[in-house]
C-alpha cells in the first residue's frame, strides 16, 4: 500500500514529528510505501520513509488548500494535519475547540474572549469542521478525545477507531547517580516535566505543588522562564539525550489543563517512572492510580501535592516494574498494525 502522511511544518522536539517517524518506519518495515506530503521546512534527512511530495502553505489556511488542489499519487492519505479531503484523519491534536473551552477556566474572561474569537483560532476550528465533514474514518488516541469529536462535530461514533500511541520501546537504561552527578542534581526528591508550551502542560501547578511537598522539578524542554520563576524549579533547556534525565528523576509530571495522550509520560512510563497526570490528558486512561502514577483533576495543586508526597514513599524498583510492563503494551508495532487495521477498512 502507498500510503500518503500528511503533516505540515516540523519542530525537532515535536511529539507529533516524532510520532509520525516512527509510524513511517513501522509501515516501511511492514511492507508499505510511507510518503510524507508535508511543507518545507521537514529536512529530506529526517524522513524515514519511500519520498517527500512538499506542498506550498506557510499558514494552516494556505496549507490545507495546497492539499485540496493537490492530487498525490498514493492509494490512500492519511493526515496528523486538519486538511479537509483526507481519508483517514488521526486527530493526535484533538479537538481545538474543546481545548480553547479547557483554558477558558485558568484565564482571565478578556483572555478567554480574545482566544474564542482570535482569526487563527477560528481558521483551525474552520478546517477541523472541514475535516469531520469529509473524513471517510477517523482515529483518536484516546477515549476522551473520541467523545469530544462525537459531541463537537456529531461525527458518526462508528467511524471513530481508538488507536493508543505508541513508543519504539525502552529506553537505554542510565545510572542513577551518574546521571544526577553529571546533571549537577543532589539527592533530593526530583519530579520530571518534559515538553514545551509550558502553560498548557500545567508547568505552574507542578511547580506550586513541588513547594508544598518539599521537591524539585526538573523541567526539560523550551519556554520562558522568567515566568515560572520558583524555588523549586531546575531549568534544563531543550534535552536530546533523555534516558539521563529520566533515571535522575523519582516521578513524571505533567499536570496538563488538555492533551488528547501525552507521549512523553508513556516514554516517563517506559523509563520506569510513574506518571502524574490530570483526567485532561487522554494518557490517563490507560494507568491504574496508585500503580502506575496517580490522575488529578486540572488545577488541582494540592491533590498533585499529595500524589508527590505518596510517591516519595513508594518502592521505586516495583513500582518502575510495573510502570515499564505497562508502557510495553503500547509499542509502536502494535500502534502500526491497529492504524492499518483502520485503513485496510476503509480501501
Amino acid at each position: 500500500m502507498k500510503i500518503g502522511l500528511v503533516r505540515r511544518g516540523f519542530s525537532g522536539t515535536g511529539g507529533a514529528e516524532a510520532y509520525l517517524m516512527r509510524l513511517a518506519h513501522g509501515l516501511t518495515q511492514a511492507g508499505h510505501e510511507a510518503i510524507l506530503i508535508t511543507s518545507s521546512e521537514w529536512p529530506a534527512e529526517r524522513w524515514p520513509g519511500r519520498g517527500i511530495i512538499r506542498l506550498p502553505g506557510r499558514t494552516p489556511d494556505e496549507f490545507a488548500a495546497a492539499f485540496a488542489a493537490s492530487k498525490a499519487p498514493v492509494d490512500i492519505t492519511f493526515s496528523l494535519e486538519r486538511v479537509p479531503g483526507c481519508d483517514v484523519y488521526r486527530a493526535g491534536d484533538g479537538v481545538h475547540a474543546a481545548w480553547i473551552q479547557r483554558r477558558s477556566k485558568f484565564e482571565p474572561w478578556w483572555k478567554a474572549m480574545f482566544h474564542r474569537y482570535n482569526p487563527k483560532h477560528l481558521a483551525l476550528m474552520r478546517l477541523e469542521r472541514g475535516v469531520f465533514q469529509t473524513a471517510r474514518a477517523v482515529i483518536a488516541n484516546s477515549r476522551m478525545v473520541a467523545e469530544e469529536i462525537v459531541r463537537w462535530h456529531e461525527y458518526p461514533q462508528e467511524k471513530i477507531h481508538i488507536v493508543p500511541n505508541g513508543i519504539g520501546g525502552a529506553l537505554a537504561a542510565a545510572d542513577r547517580v551518574e546521571s544526577r552527578s553529571a546533571l549537577g542534581l543532589d539527592e533530593g526528591y526530583l519530579a520530571l516535566f518534559a515538553g514545551s508550551g509550558w502553560e498548557r502542560k500545567g508547568l505552574a501547578f507542578a511547580l506550586a505543588a513541588a513547594e508544598k511537598a518539599d521537591a524539585k522539578v526538573l523541567v526539560a524542554g523550551r519556554g520562558k522562564k522568567a515566568a515560572y520563576s520558583s524555588p523549586s524549579a531546575i531549568f534544563l533547556g531543550p534535552v536530546s539525550d533523555l534516558p539521563p534525565v529520566f533515571a535522575a528523576a523519582d516521578v513524571f509530571i505533567l499536570p496538563t489543563i488538555y492533551d488528547p495522550f501525552s507521549n512523553a509520560c508513556l516514554e516517563g512510563l517506559a523509563a520506569g517512572l510513574p506518571v502524574i497526570t490530570t483526567t485532561a490528558n487522554g494518557f490517563s486512561e490507560i494507568i491504574t492510580p496508585g500503580v502506575h502514577g496517580s490522575v488529578v483533576e486540572p488545577g488541582d495543586v494540592e491533590g498533585l501535592a499529595e500524589a508527590l508526597r505518596y510517591w516519595r514513599s513508594q518502592d521505586r524498583a516495583a513500582t518502575g516494574k510495573a510502570c515499564r510492563e505497562l508502557a510495553a503494551q503500547y509499542s509502536i508495532e502494535r500502534n502500526v498494525n491497529e492504524t492499518l487495521a483502520v485503513l485496510g477498512k476503509v480501501l
